[in-house]
């Protein structure tokens, strides 16, 4: 007899492939999830029908018993999508360009994934850069072709296992079955592969800066980008125009990063710590609960609307005002740029202290209070010192958000790579400039997209060194309190 799940997903299949529906990522996901939800009812009635009606009598809630044929259901059914999902592509274009006239296949690999590309434009109906020879839309439409059988297979190969993975866990259920056990451990499985997923990511991120860095530093000296004084990156039209092959003197960028970086602390770590102290030790419950969401409000603001607001209204009233007392300000100036960017941060630094002070024991402040202590000495000398590293975590978390951001910078600070103290001049930072080359089709050949990869390098051991002094600090600092 056929079992009730491979039935239901034959039905699920056929419904889809007769109705035309184009298969996509998120349609396979629900049926998943369906033939998921099936099965968690499914064995939840089996459970208690294995025990009689008494689920006393079972090791495990039915709950349990629906959970383990759920997760069997939809584990292995997603794992196998996913597989799917990112060799499709290799292999479609692997059909399709050996089908290709030998000509084609003779072409250099550079203008043989020009063509495919071209190819799978015409198939997807994206543009393509001029009107489609007859071969290219034959391969096209051969393209097209595969990637419905494709869908189509997909389909029915992972609703296949779901439906053949809720089957074999159904079969296990029993009064002595320990689902619970099994429920935990294939949970403890999930977050292990969570976790182990997270920390591939971070490793392939740096190795992809690695490799791509050390490309650029093939062929730009290390000492010449970390400690050169000009950044011009563009290739110069004639070859007597200084910089013809580039000048990546990465200096005046590090020194308008720490400018605005530095500007943006001095308005956010007072403003921010102040605004911590007076909600947890002297706002009433009714202020706090008012005083606190609103704040924490400007975390929320898109950082394009601060940086039309430093454009807009911030820079020309730093440019007026310093007119006004015969100062030289540039329309576009890193205070402009860096005072906006410090009210951004602002709930970075309050809302974090705020929760750390809250954190602090009442009994220290009480002890405080009985030796005589006022409320300003108290919290000098007892709520701070006990909350300071929760409090150096704030800022230092408030420093990478500065470090990291960038619309404010393009739109209030300019693109200018200039060395200079001055806040009212123009600068850029790093994250500005790795933008700025790599807008527009690129090609990773040349040292000026390379020098993105190697301001994303420094950029990132600038963030890790952060990190690194913030835990030395937390350890030095941290106090137990019972």
């Amino acid at each position: 007899m056929t079992p009730p799940a491979v039935v239901l997903a034959a039905r699920v299949i056929s419904a889809v492939m007769i109705s035309g529906v184009e298969m996509d990522f998120w349609l396979l996901i629900l049926i998943v999830l369906g033939i998921a939800g099936y099965g968690m009812v499914r064995g939840q009635r089996k459970a208690v029908v294995v025990a009689g009606g008494t689920p006393s009598r079972l090791h495990s809630l039915p709950s349990y018993h629906g959970l383990f044929v759920a997760l069997w259901a939809a584990l292995p059914a997603l794992m196998a999508c996913a597989i799917w999902m990112s060799t499709k592509g290799v292999i479609i274009d692997a059909l399709v360009q050996g089908a290709l006239p030998e000509a084609a296949q003779a072409l250099d690999p550079d203008r043989l994934a020009l063509l495919m590309s071209d190819i799978r434009n015409v198939a997807t109906g994206d543009i393509v850069r001029a009107n489609p020879s007859p071969e290219i839309v034959s391969a096209a439409e051969h393209y097209r072709r595969l990637l419905q059988y494709s869908d189509y297979a997909m389909i029915a190969i992972v609703a296949g296992i779901a439906a053949f993975g809720l089957h074999l866990a159904s079969r296990q259920l029993g009064l002595d079955f320990r689902a619970r056990n099994r429920v935990e451990r294939i949970a403890t499985f999930v977050m292990i592969a969570a976790s182990t997923i997270a920390v591939l990511t971070t490793v392939g991120i740096v190795l992809s800066l690695l490799f791509e860095s050390w490309r650029f530093f093939s062929r730009v000296p290390l000492d010449e980008f970390l400690f050169g004084l000009q950044w011009s990156p563009q290739t110069a039209i004639r070859a007597d125009q200084t910089g013809a092959s580039g000048s990546f003197g990465a200096v005046p960028i590090f020194a308008g990063t720490m400018l605005i970086t530095v500007i943006a602390m001095l308005v956010a770590a007072p403003l921010g710590l102040m605004s911590a102290i007076y909600m947890s030790e002297y706002a009433s419950p009714r202020v706090r609960a008012v005083a606190k969401p609103l704040l924490e409000v400007l975390a929320g603001v898109p950082t394009v609307v601060y940086g039309f607001f430093a454009a807009l209204t911030a820079a020309p009233f730093i440019r007026g005002f310093g007119e006004g007392i015969g100062l030289d300000v540039s329309s576009e100036s890193a205070l402009a740029a860096g005072v906006v960017m410090g009210v951004m941060i602002i709930p970075f630094v309050s809302s974090l202290s705020d929760d750390v002070m809250n954190a602090v024991p009442q009994s220290l402040r009480d002890g405080s209070y009985a030796l005589g202590a006022t409320r300003s000495e108290t919290i000098r000398q007892v709520v701070v010192p006990a909350a300071l590293p929760g409090i150096v975590g704030a800022l230092m978390l408030a420093i990478s958000r500065a470090i990291g951001e960038t619309m404010i910078v393009v739109m209030a600070a300019g693109l200018a790579a200039n060395l200079t103290a001055n806040p009212f001049e123009a600068v850029t930072t790093v994250t500005v400039q790795i933008v700025t080359l790599l807008v527009g089709d690129q090609e990773f050949d040349s040292s000026k997209t390379l020098a993105a990869f190697a301001l994303g390098l420094v950029l990132f051991f600038v963030t890790l060194t952060l990190n690194v002094i913030a835990l030395r600090v937390v350890r030095k600092y941290r106090e137990k309190y019972d």
